[in-house]
C-alpha cells in the first residue's frame, strides 16, 4: 500500500469523525483538564464553504445578507438587496497532505416579494481516492469517497428589522465503499436535516458622528436524524447553535468598516467519563453496559442530545464553556468596490484545538463579485495549512441593467 493511499484512509476516518468502538471514551485518570472532543459524523457541513466568511474567521450569522447566506442563517435574505444571485465557491482542502480533497459549493436565491425569499444549494465534499486491501497486501478494490447536502429553504421578513427563515437539507455520505469495519458491512449514510434561524438588523444608530448598523443573527443548524454506516451504531450529525452579532460603520461617502462575532455551540451529547477497575479495565454493570463515572449517557434520541448537551459534560460547567467556538472578523470595504477582511477563529485545546488567523480579499466588477481566503494556523505543520478558498457571484441584477443599455 502506498504511501497516499495509508494517508487517504487515515484521513477518511479521522475528518469524519467515526467511532466504531469505546477504545478513546474518556477514563477516569483523564477526567479533568482533559481531551475530550465531541463525537459526530459528517463534520463536512461545519466547513465554511465561501470565501467572505471563510476570511472573517469563519463568522457569517450576522454579518450583511450575502448570495451565501443559506449556510449562515437564511433568515438574511429576506433583507438583501436584489432580486436574484448565484455563487460557486470551491475551497481544495488538506493540501499540505493530499492533493485530491476538496469542497464545492454551489448556492442561488430568487426573491418572490418584498417580504419572501427561497434558495437552495449543494454542498458536495470529495476525499479522493481510496484503493483497499487486504491484510496481505492483494487489492480489494478502490473506491472515490464524496458526501454531498441539498438544501432548500425559505425566508420571510416580517417586519422592518426582523426576519425569520427555514431549510431543509438532505445529506448522503458515502465514504467506505462497502468495505467491512469492525466485522460489520458498511454502507452509505444518509440523513435528513433543517435549520431554524432568525436576523434582527438595526440601521441608521449614531456613533461618535458616524452612522452605524447593528445586526443580530440564531441559527440552530442540522436538527436532524442520526446518520449511520453499518447495521450497529448510529452517529450524531453536527447539530449546531450558532450566535452572532454584527456593527457595520460607514465612515463616510466611501468607507465602511464592519467587526462581527460568532458564538458556536454544537448540540451533540459529551462522552462521559467511564469507570475502570486498578488494572485499567473497563467496569460493567449487570446488562454489560460500561458505568459511567461522570458525564451522562450519551446513547440518547436527538432531542435529548441536544437539551443535554448544556449540561451534560464530565468536567462540568467549565469543560461545557469549553465547547463553544469563537470566530471574529473584520471587513473593509471601500467604495463598495473592493474589500479586504481579515479574522480569527478559536477552538479550545481539549475540544479540537483549531486555532488559525484568516485573511482575504473581494473585488467588485459590474455583474461579477470575485472573492479569495486565505487560512493561517497558529501552529506549524498544521494540516489545514495553506487553505485558500475561491468564491464566484453572479449579479443577475446588474446583468440585467446591462442588457437593457445595450438594448
Amino acid at each position: 500500500m502506498t504511501r497516499k493511499m495509508v494517508l487517504g484512509l487515515v484521513l477518511l476516518l479521522l475528518f469524519t469523525n467515526i467511532t466504531f468502538s469505546q477504545s478513546d471514551d474518556l477514563p477516569t485518570e483523564r477526567l479533568i483538564g482533559s481531551e475530550n472532543t465531541l463525537k459526530y459524523s459528517v463534520p463536512f457541513l461545519t466547513i465554511a464553504p465561501d470565501s467572505r466568511s471563510g476570511a472573517m474567521g469563519d463568522a457569517g450569522v450576522a454579518i450583511s445578507p450575502d448570495v451565501n447566506s443559506l449556510h449562515w442563517n437564511p433568515s438574511k435574505y429576506a433583507f438583501i438587496d436584489k432580486d436574484m444571485g448565484v455563487s460557486v465557491s470551491y475551497t481544495p482542502w488538506l493540501k499540505n497532505l493530499v492533493d485530491d480533497i476538496h469542497l464545492a459549493y454551489l448556492t442561488g436565491y430568487k426573491r418572490l416579494d418584498r417580504q419572501q425569499v427561497i434558495s437552495g444549494s449543494l454542498l458536495y465534499f470529495s476525499l479522493g481516492n481510496i484503493i483497499f486491501r487486504n491484510e496481505f497486501g492483494d487489492y480489494e478494490g478502490q473506491h472515490t469517497p464524496n458526501e454531498f447536502a441539498i438544501d432548500a429553504a425559505y425566508s420571510r421578513r416580517f417586519s422592518d428589522r426582523f426576519s425569520g427563515g427555514v431549510a431543509f437539507r438532505y445529506i448522503r455520505s458515502d465514504i467506505t465503499g462497502g468495505a467491512y469495519i469492525g466485522g460489520s458491512e458498511s454502507k452509505a449514510g444518509n440523513s435528513v436535516a433543517a435549520d431554524v434561524s432568525m436576523y434582527y438588523q438595526y440601521p441608521g444608530i449614531s456613533v461618535l458622528d458616524k452612522e452605524m448598523d447593528f445586526s443580530f443573527g440564531l441559527n440552530i443548524r442540522n436538527i436532524g436524524s442520526k446518520i449511520s454506516y453499518t447495521t450497529e451504531k448510529e452517529n450524531f450529525i453536527p447539530t449546531t447553535m450558532k450566535l452572532g452579532t454584527a456593527f457595520d460603520f460607514h465612515l463616510d461617502e466611501y468607507n465602511s468598516l464592519m467587526f462581527t462575532t460568532d458564538l458556536n455551540k454544537l448540540l451533540v451529547p459529551t462522552p462521559p467519563a467511564y469507570e475502570v477497575d486498578e488494572l485499567g479495565n473497563p467496569v460493567t454493570d449487570e446488562n454489560g453496559d460500561r458505568v459511567i463515572l461522570s458525564g451522562m449517557n450519551p446513547n440518547v434520541s436527538v432531542p435529548q442530545g441536544m437539551i443535554q448537551s448544556f449540561y451534560d459534560a464530565p468536567n462540568g460547567l467549565e469543560e461545557e464553556l469549553h465547547e463553544i467556538k469563537y470566530s471574529f472578523g473584520l471587513e473593509y470595504w471601500y467604495q463598495n468596490v473592493f474589500a479586504v477582511r481579515s479574522g480569527y477563529f478559536h477552538e479550545h485545546q481539549n475540544k479540537g484545538n483549531r486555532k488559525y488567523f484568516t485573511m482575504g480579499m473581494g473585488l467588485k466588477l459590474n455583474v461579477f463579485q470575485a472573492d479569495f481566503a486565505y487560512l493561517i494556523p497558529r501552529y506549524q505543520n498544521h494540516p489545514l495549512a495553506n487553505t485558500i478558498r475561491f468564491t464566484l457571484v453572479l449579479d443577475f441584477a446588474a446583468l440585467s441593467k446591462d442588457q437593457q443599455q445595450e438594448d
